[in-house]
């Protein structure tokens, strides 16, 4: 018996193919942000998305230490009492899944099959990664700074405790975190309680959760979830390309009300405010605009004044008043690099970073 049995390759979905119990079991395990909640500034804690890889480990704060070891001249090891003690910061940052749209890609990579929820924008209490790993006295020669969660498991026949690394020079940004609360609560434990790691501008999978343990090497790093998974490849031979940064994206909060099923949305003749959040890792979002009939035209949202800092979503509105019909709204975002999300989404395997414009399906109905 071997894990090969339990734990296969990865794979791309037939053309017809439906969605399988194990995509199934995933997404009842794991959960998107409710729209609805694109209402919020931030998004409490229960409808923030959420993404475990393993298990959540059954942690003690009170014994939980993180060691920081490798590459450096005093090695370190602190309890939570003692990460507490140290300049306290809090930072709204806008987080979402780099697989958030994969189940929209044809053909789908089989995984995790996310559509456009998983996202949210919180608030992280911690203390900054940078002064602690000046302390501990990085080496001239560091390449790499790796990050490892207390979660456990198998994932493509690899058995790994959770690792992502951070080149030097982003993990001594001054915005990265050692977080234990999360607006302004203690970390509940399905995001990471009792310590996590939070890297804004980047995909959720370098926000290390349950962090145990930050080590420094002279190479680069080779491990699974660098060197395997969240690569930007097209084919199974592609090396491909690390996935890093967040692409731009605006989110529709849906007008009116839903069909159960089908989720179209159902809304009144008359005026309207279509509003939603967009965010991006490049760059601050300096535009978005809307789109009511699929994409075929689109129009200037009204871009609300920035809130929480740099690193937090941004709410946009637009002034609409539909007649009876059928409609397909969306919108997308422009950040001050220059990028913007993409009308048809260029594919690979793993279905990351696919920032595709959202729609929205509306029926106008007279009174």
């Amino acid at each position: 018996m071997t894990i090969d049995e339990v734990s296969r390759p990865s794979r791309v979905a037939g053309a017809d193919e439906a969605i399988s119990p194990e995509e199934l079991q995933l997404a009842a395990r794991n959960h998107g942000i409710p729209l609805e909640a694109l209402r919020y500034d931030v998004t409490p804690a229960g409808l923030h998305y959420l993404l475990i890889h393993y298990d959540i480990p059954d942690l003690d704060p009170v014994t939980h230490t993180l060691t920081v070891d490798g590459a450096v001249g005093r090695p370190l090891r602190l309890g939570l009492t003692e990460l507490r003690e140290r300049p306290r910061v809090t930072r709204r940052v806008a987080m979402e899944c780099a697989g958030n749209g994969r189940a929209l890609l044809h053909p789908r990579p089989v995984s995790q099959p996310w559509l456009v929820e998983a996202a949210g924008n919180a608030e992280w209490t911690g203390t900054p990664l940078a002064p602690l790993l000046r302390e501990a006295g990085i080496a001239p020669e560091a390449v790499d700074v790796v990050f490892t969660g207390a979660d456990h498991g198998v994932e493509r026949g690899v058995e790994q405790d959770y690792q992502r690394a951070l080149p030097v020079a982003d993990a001594l940004r001054d915005e990265v975190l050692l977080a234990y609360e999360m607006n302004g609560a203690p970390l509940l434990p399905q995001h990471g309680a009792p310590l996590r790691l939070i890297v804004p501008g980047w995909y959720g999978m370098a926000h290390v959760k349950w962090l145990r343990a930050i080590s420094v090497l002279t190479g680069e790093f080779d491990g699974y979830q660098n060197a395997v998974a969240y690569r930007l490849r097209r084919d199974a031979d592609d090396p491909g390309v690390p996935v890093t940064r967040i692409e731009p994206r605006a989110l529709v909060r849906p007008p009116g009300f839903p069909d159960f099923m089908s989720r179209s949305r159902v809304l009144r003749p008359g005026p309207c405010t279509v509003d939603g959040r967009a965010w991006s890792g490049h760059g601050p979002v300096v535009a978005v605009e809307v789109t009511t009939d699929g994409g075929v035209s689109w129009t200037p949202a009204i871009l609300d004044p920035p809130t929480g800092g740099e690193w937090s979503w941004r709410r946009w509105r637009y002034e609409w008043t539909p007649q009876p019909g059928r409609y397909s709204l969306g919108a997308r975002a422009t950040d001050a690099s220059g990028r913007t999300q993409p009308v048809e989404q260029p594919w690979n395997r793993g279905g990351f970073a696919n920032n595709l414009i959202q729609r929205v399906d509306v029926l106008v109905v007279g009174e």
